[in-house]
């Protein structure tokens, strides 16, 4: 089995999203600095002065003269503004003072004790101002540009009105100040910027593709380890949660693997010992029947028994088997009818009555009364002849086997009781897997496949039916399961 995986493509395509990333957004910075620049900044002032306009306006309302002139000074200084304070009959009201005819609207000093008057080139925007106050009858922001067009205004005009005041108009002009040379330098800084933010997105790339590599790396080269058959390799993670669970998937399965091989090693060992043992019974008592008690009636019938005997053990060997391989393939099914598990319980109990008499064993029934069931009768009787088999096995000195029936609420509790030297706490957990034999500190020196009890296992989970053991070191265990009654 070969594992291939590309680090290098893993490392290089982790750079080269890390770059076009940092590509992308130093190009959504480059168009919103260069391209968008004059747009967002005219949005940004049309705003602003809007805003500054209602202000005024609710100051007109809410303050006497004085304060109301002082809020309009405090505008102009702290936004870069020039206001025109101006009655209905065009006298000059307020103006704030200019630094200068290329920042703000050039005013010209009167003589004239109504105020001093208002720059002719200004008037024609005020005049449109006045039209559109007029249409819309609320503020109106509109933009002009300067004669020699070097730069644009952002002009506003609002009527201000309240109680026991005269209503004056008020003109707000804002200067758009030239951005071309302000976007030229921000080019200039977005290539250095730019070159910087390419050189450092690579460098972190780089790294953060190494970082990422180095442990996929190590779990290529441990799966090739593990491929080649080297089980219960521990896989390192590193610096990641998804590496890490990847890491520690694998190691779970290189342990799995390795479980798995060790059981299917010893399993060949049974099997091959169980398989052995018979056919040598067999082959040497054939030799027998041939050699010696051909014809001799009564050592030919018991060396015709021993061959029965040892083929009902290879008989019962290879069907176990089946039934691992049917568990494995997933092909066993279920097929439930109504019936009575007491009279199967009792007719599994009567095929072990041979026990009684050759080798001396007891084995009770214990069931008051007729239990009905739904479920695979044959399955069922599969698990009981398996149990019983099992503590037959190792029922100890006391050679007695107790199999009891007991109802529990709507379920009837199945328990087949051995005697025997019990299991250790330590096999309790393992005791259904495949293959398991108990520790060495158990005193179950007998012949078998290890197969019954995980076969029952799988039977009872097909029927979704609770079961479990019971059991002390050198008292016995009991085995049981549950099924759920029927009418």
């Amino acid at each position: 089995m070969k594992l291939k995986i590309d680090t290098k493509s893993i490392k290089f395509k982790s750079w080269l999203y890390f770059i076009l990333f940092a590509a992308v957004l130093m190009a959504a910075l480059w168009i919103l600095q260069v391209l968008l620049l004059n747009t967002l900044y005219g949005t940004l002032k049309t705003s602003q002065t809007e805003k500054v306009a209602r202000q005024i306006e609710e100051s007109f309302m809410n303050n006497d003269s004085e304060d109301f002139f002082n809020d309009v000074s405090d505008y102009c200084n702290s936004h870069d503004m020039y206001i025109y304070v101006v009655s209905l009959d065009g006298k000059t009201t307020y103006f704030t003072p200019s630094s200068g005819d290329y920042s703000m609207p050039a005013m010209e000093d009167s003589e004239d004790p109504k105020g001093p008057s208002i720059n002719p080139k200004y008037m024609s925007q005020m005049q449109s101002l006045n039209e559109e106050m007029i249409k819309k009858g609320d503020l109106v922001t509109m933009t002009f540009g300067s004669d020699d067009r070097s730069q644009k205004v952002l002009a506003c005009g609002n009527v201000l009105h309240a109680e026991d005041k005269e209503d004056v108009i008020v003109y707000i002009f804002s200067p758009l100040w030239p951005v071309s040379s302000t976007i030229s330098i921000l080019a200039r800084i977005l290539v250095i910027v730019t070159l910087i933010s390419l050189i450092v997105a690579w460098i972190i790339a780089y790294y953060l593709s190494s970082r990422i590599a180095r442990p996929i790396r190590k779990i290529k080269n441990s799966a090739k380890r593990l491929a080649a058959g080297e089980y219960g390799i521990v896989f390192s993670g590193g610096h990641y949660t998804e590496i890490n669970d990847l890491a520690d998937t694998l190691t779970g399965a290189s342990i799995e693997l390795e479980k798995s091989d060790l059981m299917q090693k010893d399993l060949i060992a049974n099997v091959s010992h169980d398989l052995r043992t018979p056919l040598t019974m067999i082959k040497s008592y054939a030799e027998m029947i041939r050699d010696i008690s051909g014809d001799d009636p009564v050592k030919r019938e018991q060396h015709l028994q021993v061959i029965i005997d040892e083929t009902d053990r290879l008989n019962n060997l290879v069907g176990d088997l089946l039934s691992v391989s049917q568990i494995q393939s997933g092909k066993i099914t279920l097929e439930k009818t109504k019936f009575s598990l007491s009279e199967s319980v009792s007719s599994i109990v009567e095929t072990f009555r041979v026990k009684e008499t050759d080798g001396g064993y007891t084995i009770n029934l214990d069931c008051p009364a007729d239990f009905t069931v739904f479920a695979d009768e044959d399955k069922i009787k599969q698990v009981v002849s398996n149990l019983i088999s099992n503590a037959v096995k190792f029922c100890g000195e006391r050679k007695t086997v107790d199999v009891v029936l007991k109802k529990q609420g709507r379920q009837v509790k199945v328990s087949v009781i051995d005697y025997g030297c019990g299991i250790a706490a330590e096999d309790l957990d393992h005791i259904w897997e495949r293959y398991y034999r108990g520790s060495s500190n158990m005193v179950r020196s007998v012949e078998g496949s290890g197969l019954g009890l995980s076969i029952c296992k799988e039977i009872l989970s097909l029927h979704k039916s609770d079961f479990g053991v019971d059991s002390t070191l050198g008292k016995g265990s009991t085995f049981w399961f549950m099924l759920d009654l029927v009418k």
